[in-house]
């Protein structure tokens, strides 16, 4: 993969510290590409897995170094903290050394658009049908980055690419396009009510770009399952990025390959 300038980089959904993050991945992608303005869009630190079960891989500090580098190189980093980091959240408007800390934010692009740029969990209400079925879809979840987890595991032993079970299943699964639909719908009312050409999310881990009722919604999806991001170029044009389609198979499968660092940490 060769380097590549963007003007602005959107990544959510990193969850640095889960077992299922794709560091590795993560760490080639940042690694050859150049931006402008890097915003982290929520959920980049999971202190939620962290509080049950404290990993802290070494794949998984490069990350985190290698982002606040570049903080530290000229390049602009935003981190809009989501669910999964919510304690940061009280620091909204102060800064983290070089590294801005908001809830939400307005980005506008080089062709004049203007987008509202948020985690997500603030529509969580509008997703979720209760308490009862949001613990059924966590534990559904949890249940489909199992599988994914072993399936990807059997698919490197044979020499294979990665590829995402887990997303695989949910777009097969009526219910959970429903809350996408939902949860899609919620954040263009939110744009729109701000008189926005459109929204910048992460969140439900489904990188999306679509229109709803003229608003623009754009999702970047995660790096737990599909490895994505969104890219704007110079001209103002953006752009999801799904990253291990880039990858030919030698790199892939070298990548994924489990490192014997990355094992659980006290």
């Amino acid at each position: 993969m060769q380097n590549t300038h963007y003007k602005t980089l959107w990544l959510s959904d990193l969850h640095l510290g889960n077992r299922d993050c794709k560091a590795d991945y993560l760490l080639h992608f940042l690694n050859n590409v150049s931006v402008d303005t890097l915003y982290l869009v929520g959920d980049i630190v999971d202190m939620w897995e962290m509080s049950r079960q404290f990993r802290w891989p070494a794949s998984h500090n490069q990350v985190l170094h290698k982002i606040m580098a570049m903080s530290h190189q000229g390049i602009r980093v935003v981190y809009l903290p989501g669910n999964h980091d919510a304690p940061l959240q009280s620091y909204s408007g102060m800064a983290f050394g070089d590294i801005e800390i908001e809830r939400e934010v307005v980005h506008i692009t080089a062709q004049g658009k203007q987008y509202l740029v948020l985690h997500g969990d603030q529509f969580d209400a509008n997703v979720t049908l209760g308490r009862l079925h949001a613990w059924m879809g966590d534990k559904a979840y949890d249940l489909l980055l199992f599988l994914n987890r072993w399936y990807n595991t059997f698919r490197t032993w044979r020499r294979r690419e990665y590829w995402s079970l887990a997303g695989y299943i949910k777009q097969h699964i009526k219910g959970a396009n429903a809350a996408i639909a939902r949860y899609r719908q919620a954040c263009c009312k939110r744009a729109a009510d701000l008189g926005l050409d459109g929204v910048i999310c992460g969140h439900i881990h489904h990188p999306e770009s679509a229109y709803e009722n003229g608003i623009h919604y754009i999702n970047d999806g995660d790096w737990i399952e599909n490895c994505s991001a969104l890219a704007e170029d110079q001209q103002g044009n953006l752009t999801l990025i799904r990253y291990v389609d880039q990858l030919d198979k030698a790199t892939s499968v070298a990548i994924l390959r489990p490192d014997s660092r990355d094992s659980r940490a006290a």
